[in-house]
């Protein structure tokens, strides 16, 4: 963990770049998280998250553990990995936010918040920018499987992000928010990176910061260089060759759903043998778990001892001292490694929360965060828009 000066003192350098260069533009950058000082890992909230984001009913079990069937609350208990946040800035005004490859919104709390709401926050105050222009009649929302959301109205201003200013970005000012949000105050946002026909302002949609940076990068990409217990990196308009190891693997990427999505090759657990299989994936760093179909998520479980689906939690679990073996997932001929010390996501009472679990109920894989700190991703939005993977030291 970092201690809060540290976080400061980089919010304050970022911010006197950002006056020098506001208005600058890049042909590449680089974008470090800092860690979310206050989160607590918990294992079925965050295997609960793609229900509620993706709008998809939650298994019964996994409502009743975290709280999402209007009984019990599940309670956090200890932090094996932080939660990552990048510093974005609107107009000189600063805040953390969070880097969302899985939406396409950007929204932040604001000073419509009602002062309860407001509480522990950076908040952004529009009367304090010069650059602000409010879109009359433009309203948002984003509204999750459990009810909980966000939603507010629009305008747009000066958006930082590494160095890059784009004039004119849509800003969704946060009117209300749920209490999900409202608890977690070191994340002030979101910055959505998928395509910018999901963006959900009406009456008309807005484009995403990437979409608007794209004319001004020398590439077209970002890269995604998340670390497992360590702040990663997010590069705009580059791909740094020091990042990764061997021969970089694409595969097209689907865009009518407007997420990064692409279709998997198969699986292996450990030193098994590779299974082919067709799996329909998006890559999504918003997402904290790796989900799978049940096929996948039995295998790999069948070969961690004294594991079993508990039914308390919501999903997988086993015994914290269990050795896990490594999770290999295609992408055409490329296999990818997820160390087995990644799946360890969090503990749950007397054992450990796995962080691979089934991708029942949502219609598609995701390969959040999990299996994202394994290796180098390259999000490529040229005309043909594809992913590339490549291994890095892990």
């Amino acid at each position: 963990m970092y201690p809060l000066t540290q976080i400061a003192l980089a919010l304050v350098t970022l911010l006197s770049v950002t006056a020098a260069s506001l208005f600058e533009k890049r042909e590449f950058f680089s974008v470090m998280q800092v860690p979310n000082t206050k989160f607590v890992a918990n294992g079925p909230a965050a295997y609960a998250k793609a229900f509620q984001k993706y709008n998809k009913p939650m298994p019964h079990d996994l409502a009743v553990a975290t709280g999402n069937d209007g009984s019990v609350t599940a309670t956090p208990v200890d932090a094996y990995d932080s939660e990552y946040l990048c510093p974005v800035s609107i107009d000189g005004q600063i805040l953390a936010l969070e880097f969302d490859s899985g939406s396409s919104d950007l929204w932040v709390f604001s000073t419509s918040l009602p002062l309860s709401q407001q509480k522990g926050h950076v908040i952004f105050d529009p009367s304090k920018s010069k650059n602000w222009k409010a879109l009359s009649g433009y309203t948002w929302n984003i509204t999750y499987g459990d009810k909980s959301g966000a939603s507010g109205t629009v305008g747009t201003d000066v958006v930082t992000v590494g160095g890059t200013s784009v004039s004119g970005q849509a800003v969704e000012i946060a009117t209300q928010v749920s209490s999900q949000f409202v608890s977690d105050t070191a994340n002030n946002g979101l910055l959505g990176l998928a395509f910018s026909s999901i963006n959900t302002v009406k009456p008309q949609k807005q484009k995403t910061f990437f979409d608007l940076a794209k004319p001004s990068l020398s590439s077209p990409v970002f890269t995604a260089d998340l670390k497992h217990h360590a702040p990663g990196t997010y590069d705009f308009g580059t791909i740094n060759s020091a990042k990764y190891t061997g021969a970089i693997t694409y595969t097209n990427v689907v865009t009518s759903k407007g997420f990064w999505e692409f279709t998997g090759s198969g699986y292996a657990v450990g030193n098994g043998s590779f299974v082919s299989s067709s799996i329909d994936a998006i890559a999504d760093t918003g997402t904290t778990l790796i989900y799978l179909p049940d096929a996948v998520v039995t295998a790999y479980y069948q070969q961690v001892s004294g594991a079993s689906y508990d039914s308390s939690q919501g999903g997988y679990t086993f015994p914290c001292s269990a050795t896990l073996p490594n999770l290999t997932l295609g992408i055409g001929s490329y296999r990818a490694v997820v160390p087995g010390q990644y799946i360890n996501y969090s503990p749950r009472g007397s054992k450990c929360f796995g962080g691979v679990q089934s991708n029942t109920g949502i219609g598609f894989s995701i390969y959040g965060d999990v299996f994202l700190k394994s290796q180098f991703v390259i999000f490529d939005g040229s005309s043909t828009p594809r992913l590339g993977f490549a291994s890095k030291p892990t």
